[in-house]
C-alpha cells in the first residue's frame, strides 16, 4: 500500500472525498457490505474506475466479497486526514461568503470554518453563524497564530491578488478561490479555482450540443 499521495492521479485524490461521504452514510445505515456496482449506482462512478481508483491503495476488498463498509471507512478517514480538524478561515463576507458561514459544512466534522475576513466595518465584531468576523488589518497576524493553512476565498476579484499576496505571507497552504481572478502564488500554495459562471456556461454549452448525457470518467 503506498502513502505517496504524488503518486496518485488527481482525478482520483478528488473523488475520494465522494467516496468518503457515501460509505459514512452506509455505515449509518447499518450496512456491512458493500460492492463495486452498488457504490457506482450510487457516486455515479462506473465501477471499473472505482475499482482503479482503489487499486492505487493497495487490496482494499476480495473479488466475490465486495468491500468491508467499516475497514473503508476507517482508511479513508485517515487518507483524508479526518481523524483530525481542519480549521478554515473565509475570507470575504458578501452574499456568498455569509451563505457558507451559515452552512460551515454542518455535516462535516472536521472541517469547519473558525474565522471570517472583512472590510466592512457594520460586519466586523459580529458573528455570523456563530464565526466571528475580524478586520482585515487582522489577517496576517491571526491566521499565524490560529496557524490556519486553508483559506476560502470570497472577495471581489479586483481585490483577490492583493488579498492573497497577504495570505502568502502566513501559513496557508490551500486556497479555494470563488473569484474569477487567477491568482499568483508560489508553488507550495496550493488553489483550487471554482467560478461558478464558467460552470454554468459550460453546462448551458453541453446541453446545446451534447444533449445525449453520458459519463465521461478521466
Amino acid at each position: 500500500m503506498t502513502n505517496e499521495t504524488t503518486k496518485i492521479p488527481q482525478a482520483t485524490a478528488k473523488r475520494l472525498p465522494l467516496y468518503y461521504r457515501f460509505l459514512k452514510n452506509l455505515h449509518s445505515s447499518g450496512k456491512q457490505r458493500v460492492s463495486s456496482a452498488e457504490l457506482s449506482e450510487a457516486v455515479k462512478v462506473d465501477s471499473a474506475t472505482i475499482r482503479r481508483d482503489f487499486s492505487y491503495f493497495g487490496a482494499l476488498g476480495k473479488k466475490g466479497y465486495g468491500y468491508n463498509v467499516n475497514y473503508l471507512l476507517t482508511f479513508f478517514r485517515k487518507t483524508l486526514d479526518q481523524d483530525e480538524l481542519t480549521k478554515v478561515a473565509l475570507v470575504g463576507v458578501g452574499n456568498l461568503g455569509t451563505a457558507f458561514l451559515n452552512y460551515n459544512f454542518l455535516k462535516n466534522n472536521n472541517t469547519k470554518i473558525t474565522c471570517a475576513f472583512d472590510v466592512d466595518p457594520a460586519k466586523i465584531g459580529t458573528f455570523i453563524g456563530e464565526v466571528p468576523v475580524f478586520s482585515m488589518d487582522e489577517l496576517e497576524k491571526y491566521l499565524l497564530e490560529e496557524q490556519i493553512t486553508v483559506i476560502i476565498l470570497t472577495v471581489p476579484a479586483p481585490a483577490a491578488q492583493m488579498i492573497t499576496d497577504h495570505l502568502i505571507k502566513t501559513n496557508v497552504k490551500g486556497i479555494l478561490n470563488f473569484t474569477p481572478a487567477r491568482l499568483n502564488v508560489p508553488k507550495d500554495i496550493r488553489v483550487h479555482h471554482i467560478d461558478l459562471a464558467v460552470e454554468l456556461q459550460s453546462l448551458v454549452y453541453f446541453l446545446k450540443h451534447y444533449p445525449n448525457v453520458e459519463e465521461i470518467e478521466e
